[in-house]
């Protein structure tokens, strides 16, 4: 089965957060965090639409101005989520150049600031020399960003700051029986994106589908929407992501990541510290990896993915894996 999200942290544990999400299918891709992001070529980086910060610690932001680098030029509008004050924060990184040379450059920041209840909202226009924009203020219940295919939902946790978790949930899945595709004849193109589009915007049944070859636009014949999601369909229950950086590990924040995080098919979390050193984990606000285990154990997620250790553990990494994932087998 093809799948939506294509998860991959950029840094080996020990470096910076970074989760790219490259959106099957599509020349887009979201980003989870803003740590280093050297390593990404800039094939990749131009795929990045949205930006999800968890906080502004340097080790998750520092790779803000890399990204402004490459996107700079181009045609393109790149939001940005954040906690309180990522306006203010991006606002200072724009400060710190002289921008007289990009009348231009059509590309635009749009920054949204997520409270516990509301959401605050501005645009740094490059052609205007990245001045920011009139604020715009609205109600918040918890969501992010959502579109057909899929929505992105956001927790408050507690890291001494505000710090925000996410979610990335596709709403459902369709796949293309190729096989029953044959059999009755249908060309593989360019229309079975439209169809599987029809489907996530809930066309009706009888909405008219044009079936085209692969070469060429033309229409070789026509069919229901009903018709070929019977025929050649398979709706499935969509994958779900779920991204945990720098929190504490307080029954608090433990409750509320096991219920947001409940039967995810990937749960990554931070596990900076091993459980002999829970106490240095409490003065820092991080998790244990054991800790991580035991909330991807009672979330019953499927896949487990640790990253974000201190360095302390660089000469036995391994040590980090096997307790977080004896935790979360209940060993």
């Amino acid at each position: 089965m093809t799948q939506l999200f294509h998860p991959q942290l950029l840094n080996q544990p020990f470096g910076d957060p970074a989760l790219y999400v490259e959106l099957g299918g599509e020349r887009k891709a979201l980003l989870f965090d803003l740590g280093d992001i050297s390593c990404l070529r800039a094939g990749k980086i131009i795929k990045i639409s949205h930006v999800f910060i968890s906080h502004t610690h340097i080790d998750h932001f520092i790779g803000f101005d890399h990204l402004l680098r490459i996107l700079l030029a181009r045609d393109q509008t790149l939001h940005i989520y954040g906690p309180r004050g990522i306006i203010k924060n991006v606002k200072g990184k724009l400060a710190a150049y002289t921008w007289n040379l990009v009348d231009g450059y059509p590309f635009v920041l749009e920054v949204t600031e997520i409270f516990k209840r509301s959401i605050k909202k501005v645009s740094f226009i490059c052609t205007d020399k990245f001045k920011q924009g009139p604020s715009e203020q609205a109600a918040f219940y918890g969501i992010a960003d959502k579109n057909p295919h899929y929505t992105v939902k956001v927790l408050h946790l507690d890291h001494r700051i505000p710090s925000l978790a996410y979610s990335i949930e596709e709403r459902f899945h369709v796949n293309i029986n190729k096989d029953r595709l044959q059999k009755l004849g249908l060309p593989v193109g360019p229309w079975l994106r439209e169809l599987k589009n029809y489907l996530w915007e809930g066309k009706p049944d009888n909405w008219p589908v044009k079936i085209c070859e692969n070469t060429s636009r033309k229409a070789v014949r026509k069919l229901s929407l009903g018709e070929l999601k019977n025929e050649i369909a398979t709706i499935s229950k969509g994958q779900k992501i779920i991204y945990i950086a720098d929190c504490r590990g307080t029954e608090e924040n433990f409750k509320k990541i096991i219920s947001f995080a409940m039967n995810a098919d990937i749960l990554f979390c931070e596990g900076a510290f091993l459980a002999k050193d829970r106490s240095k984990a409490e003065e820092r606000g991080h998790l244990t990896a054991e800790q991580a285990g035991f909330i991807a154990r009672e979330a019953r997620v499927k896949a487990l993915n640790i990253f974000h250790f201190s360095p302390r553990y660089e000469s036995c990494p391994e040590a980090l894996f096997v307790e977080a994932g004896e935790a979360f087998k209940g060993e």
